[in-house]
């Protein structure tokens, strides 16, 4: 259930470091963290999603409360949804045992996926204290209503379309009636002022046709009164691999008309920021560890509130057997209705409760 914990002294101060998953659902979070707090406080408690420590989200707090320019439009006035996903062009790789028993929900989205929601929507905290940044990412997070299936796609990779990869229930450790989620996609809202009506677009997946984390801020149209034809500003930031943040725009094309074209401000790490070797996230965490500062820890009412999200999806899919994920070939882009779906579900979203 649990993935790993190690344990270390520095000095006078004792530590225990936890791996994600926290748990499979709620009940069993809650009762982990009971068998956890009679040894250790809460502050010596590192609870490590590995996505925290990459360079890119550590950049979500400088790049939204450093530059004014986002804060003006970072609401439900100008901004029109979110896409959030992570992708992964291997499978499971002899790992079936293991996640046939988690699925896509619990190894990615309600600890990766929520963590990245959390930094996009949370408020400016008081200071960049480890207390501070915690309590609003548990706010925020509490303000997310449970996924519900309606809003939702699972889908199940096969064999690859040339036979050369072979399908999740190819895996040794995989039972072939297996129902498990190789890849989900599902909505999600924040029911606060800010983010009222905004969709969120929570997607994972592996065996697709590329690895990348990325999370993509649409803006909403511009007015036809002038300008006809445009696109939407979009905001690209680019967490793995080759990080960078991009920034979609509309310019006048060259020549005697008013004709746009879409262009790009690029800020592409690589060549870019000259800041020498840029560290794991895993150093990063130990460091953060060893000098007590848990701010890129997920403490417990983050992790509760994370797991009040996706528990009741979980279980509604888990409890129900004729519900079953869509296929969809490896080295694909997803289900072959996903595209469909999206931009149903981003059409629709204004008549969701």
């Amino acid at each position: 259930m649990y993935v790993s914990s190690n344990r270390a002294r520095c000095g006078r101060r004792a530590f225990r470091q936890v791996e994600k998953p926290f748990g499979r659902d709620l009940e069993t979070s809650v009762d982990l963290k009971k068998k956890l707090a009679p040894h250790w406080k809460e502050d010596e408690i590192f609870r490590i999603d590995h996505y925290l420590g990459k360079e890119m989200v550590k950049n979500l707090l400088v790049l939204r409360f450093g530059n004014p320019m986002f804060g003006a439009v970072w609401d439900c006035n100008h901004i029109d949804n979110v896409q959030i996903s992570m992708t992964e062009a291997i499978g499971i790789d002899g790992r079936g045992a293991y996640f046939d028993d988690v699925g896509i929900l619990r190894d990615v989205m309600q600890n990766h996926l929520a963590q990245l929601m959390a930094l996009i929507t949370m408020e400016r905290p008081g200071s960049f204290t480890p207390e501070d940044l915690c309590l609003e990412k548990a706010r925020v997070l509490r303000l997310v209503p449970p996924l519900e299936f309606k809003n939702t796609l699972i889908g199940q990779y096969t064999k690859s379309t040339d036979g050369n990869h072979p399908g999740y229930k190819d895996d040794e450790g995989v039972p072939q009636d297996s129902r498990c989620a190789t890849f989900c996609a599902s909505l999600a809202f924040v029911k606060d002022a800010r983010w009222e009506g905004v969709p969120f677009v929570l997607k994972a997946g592996k065996a697709l046709n590329e690895s990348k984390t990325e999370i993509r801020i649409q803006l909403k149209d511009t007015t036809d009164a002038m300008l006809r034809d445009t696109n939407h500003n979009q905001l690209v930031i680019r967490v793995q691999p080759d990080e960078a943040i991009r920034l979609k725009m509309n310019a006048k094309a060259p020549g005697l008309g008013i004709e746009t074209v879409t262009t790009e401000l690029d800020l592409t790490y690589q060549g870019t920021i000259s800041s020498g070797d840029i560290p794991e996230a895993y150093e990063t965490l130990l460091l953060d560890a060893l000098e007590g500062d848990y701010s890129l820890s997920v403490r417990e009412d983050e992790l509760e509130a994370s797991w009040k999200i996706f528990t009741p999806l979980l279980h509604y899919i888990e409890n129900n057997q004729d519900i079953t994920p869509v296929e969809y070939s490896y080295g694909s882009s997803g289900p072959p209705e996903l595209e469909k779906w999206i931009k149903e579900a981003l059409a629709n979203c204004q008549n969701l409760p």
